[in-house]
């Protein structure tokens, strides 16, 4: 009997420690952020950077990673230091990434051996005090170009300039007075204080390398105040961003095939805080050199709105770029454009096509264009060839989920490659084959399923998910009529252990822009899964404002801020209360940040029918958000205006106006370098709340921005936010 016991307890044993966990902030964090896939121009290998997150040290830490192209085991790279934005060097032999071993951000070179797949050699490239990043092999392998924030007036000779902007960093760094002055807008930026600097592309000559018993070895020392002509060089002088600012995505700047000339984007209005006029600059490598005293020219003078992120064909004879059309409107439909660089020619790729072009890549034949676009909660990839074949009549590859702006592509043309993501995963690197037949024939690849991984390139958090109980899936996708008796898209997450005979409260979430979309996607800061995981059922509704559905539903918005968003929200939510009957009505509380911190405090004073409301770095007040904001363009569009040309406009969709109304139990959620919106804004509406006895609590980040990005930050955030949901939702 005792024998029989323990063999049956045996048996047992391994179905209790297979037992799953509902998905928790900590698991979270223990999956690693993939970036974008870098193919190695012999086509074996692929590098890409992952981020780890300690929570304990309440830091993240960036590592390059390599998995071979062919398929097989990823592997971390270069492991005692940190690393990222891998770029290889034409010869495949080097590549050079960016790394804060000895401080600041610099530009370091990492000797590849091809065969092995492994380092030889790491040394530092940059060593320059405003630091480094964003950096590309030029295609002659000649140089290495990165961007640096530098003082404007240091400009001159490269050994003055760089010496210049070290004096300056010193002397603040120094001074007993931390005050500015400003003499023009556009003084801040996003979270942080331009200070008097610009953004400037540099360019440095790559350190020679040897054999030295046998290991490989510098010559020439870091680039900062070297005398040997290594010094780093400004291309882009001038008080002006050159890049523009940018919040990721693909670069602003590209080198030509032949390494000679780089294109970039700048904006030189007057007035940048009013002005979305990009415009595409080209200037050869070797000017300030003595040899080429040419100036900057500018390609694109005739748009007054947006043209960014330059692209050269691989035969050199074009440029393409992303543009927009009206002035002053971030959110216009992002066009593919072709710039022919003998002719001038401008030429329009997907005037036909209603969706914005994201990232883009050029094919090695430089006769198509890949590129990602919006498509009703999803993200395809499309192709267009350069001779305008309609990108509609040509797709690559309609995947029914998301993926990030990432793509690549080998040198062969072969291999298309990508970061995918869904609800229930976080991104990591796909691979598929390309041929002639395949895209002729309008489609590429084998999805089997929309949420299968097991065919991804890499797996680096295959460990973490399978100790871990996820929702569903594959997100309800539900559609119903909206505003202007148009067609609406909501999509419905349900909780792990789902019971369609039970009821479930509700987490409502508004998104954000308000021109971004949700969808089948993944998310560290408003992560579907997480809030689903303690027992609820999550809604999102891509209202009137939302990409991938045309553009005149993204221009719906303009000017109707709480008109048919709020519309298509409640009438969402109706649909569902009456379609999913396992939704509890009487338990629903609305969540939103940015916009839909907006929204949040639109439906407090415009129904009562949440349980409770969070409102995240939300404008409460049109007139005090339109003087606080940096980006004037965005308010200035949206409300048709300004406080002073239309003020009916600013007084018919505040949401100040509606205080009376206010009842809804409200957590504020704000922080103190948020400078989209004013941590102004927050102290208003939790002031309102108070005085006139609405239950309400206040979080408030005094070392964060727009978004949440610490670890423990992050991890107060969620607790007080479901905890607050908690407290009124739960029976």
């Amino acid at each position: 009997m005792r024998r029989l016991f323990i063999s049956l307890l045996l048996l047992i044993l391994p179905a209790f420690s297979q037992t799953k966990h509902p998905f928790t902030f900590e698991d979270m964090m223990k999956l690693k952020r993939v970036g974008e896939p870098v193919p190695s121009p012999d086509g074996k290998w692929v590098l890409f950077s992952a981020v780890d997150v300690d929570l304990a040290s309440n830091k993240k830490t960036p590592h390059i990673w390599i998995v071979p192209l062919a398929g097989g085991k990823e592997r971390m790279l270069i492991a005692d230091q940190d690393g990222d934005r891998p770029r290889w060097a034409p010869d495949g032999k080097r590549f050079a990434f960016l790394s804060t071993k000895e401080g600041g951000s610099q530009v370091w070179i990492a000797e590849f051996d091809g065969a092995a797949g492994k380092v030889m050699l790491v040394h530092k490239l940059t060593l320059i005090a405003t630091e480094a990043s964003g950096e590309l092999w030029s295609p002659d392998d000649g140089y290495v170009l990165f961007t640096s924030d530098v003082y404007p007036e240091c400009d001159g000779k490269p050994l003055a300039e760089v010496e210049c902007n070290a004096r300056k960093l010193k002397e603040i760094g120094e001074s007993k007075v931390n005050a500015m002055i400003f003499d023009r807008l556009l003084y801040r930026h996003w979270n942080a204080y331009k200070a008097g600097k610009r953004t400037h592309i540099f360019v440095v000559p790559v350190s020679r390398v040897v054999e030295v018993n046998g290991a490989t070895a510098s010559l020439t020392p870091p680039n900062e105040l070297a005398r040997d002509g290594s010094t780093p060089r400004d291309l882009t002088p001038g008080d002006y961003d050159s890049p523009v600012f940018s919040l990721g995505g693909q670069d602003n700047y590209a080198f030509s095939p032949d390494g000679q000339e780089i294109c970039y984007t700048s904006n030189h209005d007057k007035v940048e805080a009013t002005s979305t006029n990009n415009d595409l600059w080209i200037v050869p490598v070797n000017v300030g050199t003595g040899a080429s005293p040419v100036q900057a020219k500018n390609i694109t003078p005739d748009n007054p709105a947006s043209d960014s992120t330059p692209l050269y064909s691989p035969d050199g004879k074009y440029i393409a770029y992303r543009a927009q059309q009206r002035p002053g409107y971030e959110s216009d439909r992002f066009r593919l454009m072709l710039y022919d660089r003998k002719t001038g020619e401008r030429k329009n790729l997907t005037e036909s096509f209603d969706s914005w072009v994201g990232t883009y890549i050029w094919g090695p034949d430089s006769k198509r264009i890949f590129l990602a676009a919006e498509d009703a909660g999803e993200s395809p990839i499309w192709w267009v060839d350069k001779d305008g074949n309609s990108a509609e009549r040509n797709r690559v590859w309609k995947m029914v989920e998301w993926f990030n702006d990432d793509l690549a592509i080998t040198r062969d043309g072969k291999s298309l490659l990508f970061t995918r993501m869904s609800v229930s995963r976080p991104n990591e690197i796909f691979r598929v084959e390309v041929s002639e037949q395949s895209l002729n024939h309008g489609t590429v690849g084998d999805v089997r399923n929309d949420h299968d991984y097991s065919h991804a390139l890499t797996h680096v958090n295959d460990a973490t998910f399978s100790d871990v109980a996820m929702a569903p899936l594959d997100p309800v996708r539900f559609w119903f009529p909206g505003a202007f008796g148009d067609k609406v898209q909501g999509f419905l997450v349900k909780p792990p252990n789902f019971d369609a005979s039970k009821k479930y409260p509700l987490k409502f979430i508004v998104h954000g822009g308000p021109e971004v979309p949700m969808g089948d996607l993944w998310s560290y800061r408003w992560n579907a899964e997480l809030f689903a995981a303690s027992g609820y059922v999550v809604i999102m509704i891509n209202f009137h404002g939302s990409p991938g559905y045309g553009q005149k539903f993204i221009d719906a918005i303009n000017g109707d801020w709480g008109g048919a968003p709020f519309e298509d929200l409640m009438k969402g939510l109706d649909y569902a209360e009456k379609t999913y009957p396992f939704i509890d009505k009487d338990r629903e509380c609305a969540l939103g940040a940015s916009y839909g911190g907006y929204m949040a405090n639109w439906i407090l004073g415009h129904t009562d029918r949440f349980k409770c409301i969070v409102s995240h770095d939300g404008m409460f007040n049109t007139y005090s958000a339109w003087g606080t904001t940096e980006e004037l363009w965005f308010n200035n569009w949206e409300f048709k205006g300004t406080p002073y040309t239309n003020p009916e406009m600013y007084e018919k969709w505040n949401p100040r106006n509606f205080a009376k109304n206010f009842k809804t139990p409200t957590l504020v959620i704000h922080s103190q370098l948020d400078y989209r919106l004013d941590v102004s804004e927050g102290f208003q509406l939790f002031t309102t709340l108070q005085t006139m006895g609405v239950p309400s609590k206040m979080l408030y980040f005094p070392d964060e921005g727009h978004w949440i990005l610490k670890p423990q930050n992050s991890q107060l955030w969620y607790k007080t936010v479901n905890d607050w949901v908690d407290q009124w939702t739960k029976k």
